[in-house]
């Protein structure tokens, strides 16, 4: 049962099965502790059926039955023969022999790790993965990640952009436990309100998403997992300082209430007020800000019943001032003293997940979410006033079961959403009401080893978007051992969030327009794109080390678009694709332990990003088409006070990427038709003095690559050719910092 606890613990919703059973392998010692076997044979008697227990000593395998005898072996421990009445989970130890000396199998985690078996192409990256960096926030969380690529928005916010499959992250699906989370008014800077350390893991699913989790994703899907009260440390503590003079405090507090409940409350807070102005043009390189981040969280569980449900209540409030170095907002918020910006955010946040599984019938179970949000977000850019508030209610009911065996399982359910948009543009106001209800139905064929197929589909009815049809297929075939060729492809369709998704438009000097088409969000239509994808995954052994392989393409295609047009320097234009637009995605990676405690990990990444646009087909505008990737990573050996060193560094490459049009404007105000190439390094040093306290000191942007003149018109910022949305790379220059966490279990 302690692996079912687990299991919901990050899945509310889970389907088990009457024809497969599962269980722990354990080593028995002196000590009582409940060490796990990894490669110990479980199989049953007389039969061919049978497998190997994982790194932790679990295993899961088919079961019929006839089949009574289960033997579970292991070398220099007695074999142990179980009879087996009916499915249920096994917790079993198995005694060493007195003949023979204890043969103990070791191995790490992958910090990242891809599976064989799922039928979607998923990365997973544990929290080891995000302690490679110092992950302050989500944001900062996948500089490790070649599948992911991150880059600052503008020169004014200091916002960090991720983008997938060449796509910007509105066409990713962000949830938060399953529940999409990074959305609507928390578009721009909401990756910047979840704080790495909240962080327990990320799954990262590359192309179509479930039909599960909504119709709004089209480039792929990325779950943010938090930490558990039930499984998190009692106290956890973490100090971080930067020589930018940014200072950040993380705290986690978790209590065992009773057998039941437990609670947690985590505290972030983050400061930064040094002005910072590098390239001396003037303005600050990084925002002043100041951040609280609080949430309460409680989980129940009754292990007996099989209930698990979770309450989060969390609270931000987020300010950011930027602008000129001379920017006072006292005497010149909205005036031409000097030019500078405020965003100021306010949000509330509550959320409940409740899943139960029938004791009797293992394989049924029924899980229901609920979420509701409050964001309320004020600001300014020089002249121009952007306000907006966003109400959302989020819900979603699921039921899991199979089809006549273990191989046969399905999903489905309903889903309701409602957004309240109130946003003032300058002097306009933009005011809608979204809501739909859904209904879904996915069906998992899983034939063990060999072959899986997940097909999902989903109807909705949206109020402003009528109702349509969201097809969703992921299939793996595996006819090989360590091999996985996956495919997939799924249709995606969103409501386009012009201005919050665009809010860098408001540090520039162009005119806002709407090309209006009769849609009924902005006078536009929803985008609607297909997505197609194609992956393979290779494990080997190189010189007796392991290593694996992966080469994936994906395709999207949009049937629709609401374009943004930047190719006039004096405007930004919004207008629906009147022709194609697609975005081609290569990535071929390799991961290698090149020797004990030493793993490489290299990627290259080809992207064709192309538009329509009212002028003529274009590059989609500071998109590379190359990156070369390569993260390097060693930890020493595991002394027995539990200290060692780790030892990570991550090179970056991008090639020239094309600036939108400046040739209207005046000579000194236009740039070359394309950027320089961007290199960048950064590295960190963690010293685990014990399981209880570690320091840490690392490097971003070590090579001190700066862009200069990111600006451009900084010398004229109420000029007609002001924008600060011309940025490929680093600003400040070289930053380093250094921490310490220290937690009690």
């Amino acid at each position: 049962m302690k692996q079912i606890i687990y299991t919901l613990l990050l899945f509310p919703i889970i389907g088990f099965s009457q024809n497969t059973i599962s269980g722990i392998v354990l080593e028995a010692n002196e000590q009582n502790q409940n060490i796990g076997l990894a490669g110990a044979n479980v199989y049953w008697l007389n039969t061919e059926v049978g497998t190997v227990t994982d790194i932790d000593g679990n295993f899961k395998l088919p079961y019929k039955p006839e089949y009574k005898k289960l033997v579970i072996s292991y070398v220099g421990f007695k074999t142990d023969t179980l009879t087996i009445n009916a499915p249920s989970k096994i917790k079993h130890w198995l005694q060493p022999t007195d003949n023979l000396d204890a043969v103990t199998v070791k191995s790490r985690k992958q910090t990242t790790a891809k599976s064989y078996y799922k039928s979607a192409n998923v990365i997973n990256v544990s929290s080891d993965e995000l302690l490679k960096a110092a992950c302050c926030n989500l944001s900062e969380s996948f500089e490790t990640n070649p599948s992911i690529d991150v880059n600052f928005a503008d020169a004014i916010s200091g916002t960090r952009q991720i983008k997938m499959l060449g796509l910007t992250s509105p066409y990713i699906l962000i949830a938060t436990e399953n529940i999409p989370s990074i959305r609507g008014a928390s578009q721009a800077y909401g990756l910047s309100f979840i704080p790495g350390t909240w962080v327990e893991s990320i799954q990262i699913t590359k192309g179509a998403g479930s039909v599960v989790n909504g119709f709004e994703s089209i480039a792929g899907q990325i779950n943010t997992e938090l930490v558990k009260p039930l499984t998190d440390d009692k106290l956890f503590v973490n100090l971080y300082g930067a020589t930018s003079e940014r200072l950040e405090l993380n705290a986690h507090i978790n209590t065992k209430v009773d057998d039941k409940w437990h609670t947690g409350l985590y505290i972030h807070g983050n400061t930064h007020n040094k002005k910072h102005d590098v390239n001396n043009d003037g303005f600050l390189d990084m925002p002043l800000f100041n951040q609280i981040n609080v949430m309460n969280r409680w989980q129940y569980i009754d292990t007996k019943k099989g209930f698990v449900s979770f309450i989060n209540l969390k609270f931000l409030n987020d300010e950011k001032q930027t602008g000129e170095l001379n920017f006072r907002p006292n005497t010149d918020k909205l005036t031409t003293n000097n030019w500078g910006s405020e965003i100021d955010t306010r949000r509330y946040e509550i959320s409940t997940k409740f899943g139960y599984v029938n004791p009797e019938i293992p394989w049924q179970s029924i899980g229901v979410q609920t979420a509701f949000s409050s964001h309320k977000q004020e600001s300014y850019f020089g002249l121009n006033v952007y306000d907006i508030k966003h109400n959302s209610l989020y819900a979603n009911a699921i039921y899991n079961s199979i089809i006549s065996d273990s191989r046969h399982k399905i999903k489905t359910g309903l889903s309701y959403t409602y957004d309240h948009y109130d946003e003032l543009v300058n002097t306009t106001d933009y005011e809608r009401t979204e809501n739909s209800v859904g209904a879904f139905f996915e069906y998992s064929f899983d034939n063990l080893e060999l072959f899986n197929l997940t097909a999902g589909v989903r109807v909705d009815h949206h109020n402003l978007l009528g109702t349509f049809v969201t097809p969703r297929v992921h299939a793996r075939y595996s006819p090989w051992g360590k091999s996985a060729f996956r495919a997939s492809f799924g249709r995606g369709k969103r409501s386009a969030n012009i201005f919050t998704e665009n809010q860098q438009l408001f540090s520039t000097s162009r005119q806002i327009n709407i090309l209006n088409s009769g849609g009924n969000i902005y006078g536009l239509d929803p985008e609607i794109a297909w997505n197609y994808g194609f992956s393979y995954l290779q494990g080997f052994n190189l010189f007796g080390r392991k290593a694996d392989m992966t080469f994936d393409f994906y395709k999207t295609d949009f049937t629709n678009q609401v374009v943004v047009d930047w190719e006039n320097p004096q405007e930004i234009n919004f207008y629906n694709l009147d022709g194609k637009s697609f975005a081609n995605s290569f990535q071929v990676e390799l991961n290698y332990n090149v020797f004990e405690g030493f793993d490489l990990r290299t990627a290259y990444k080809f992207y064709d990003v192309k538009t329509d646009y009212n002028s003529e087909r274009l590059e989609r505008p500071l998109t590379p088409k190359h990156r070369i990737f390569a993260n390097v990573g060693y930890e020493t050996k595991l002394k027995e006070n539990g200290s060692h060193w780790k030892f990570d560094a991550t090179f970056n490459w991008l090639s020239n990427q094309r600036y939108a049009s400046t040739t209207n404007n005046p000579t000194q105000y236009q740039l070359p038709d394309r950027t320089p190439t961007v290199a960048t390094l950064n590295a960190q040093i963690t010293k685990v003095f014990s399981p209880k306290f570690e320091v840490y000191l690392g490097g971003e942007n070590i090579t001190n690559l700066r862009q200069s003149n990111p600006i451009l018109g900084a010398d004229d910022p109420f000029g007609a050719n002001f924008d600060s949305t011309f940025v490929y790379g680093p600003i400040f220059g070289s930053m380093y910092y250094a921490g310490l966490r220290y937690r009690i279990k």
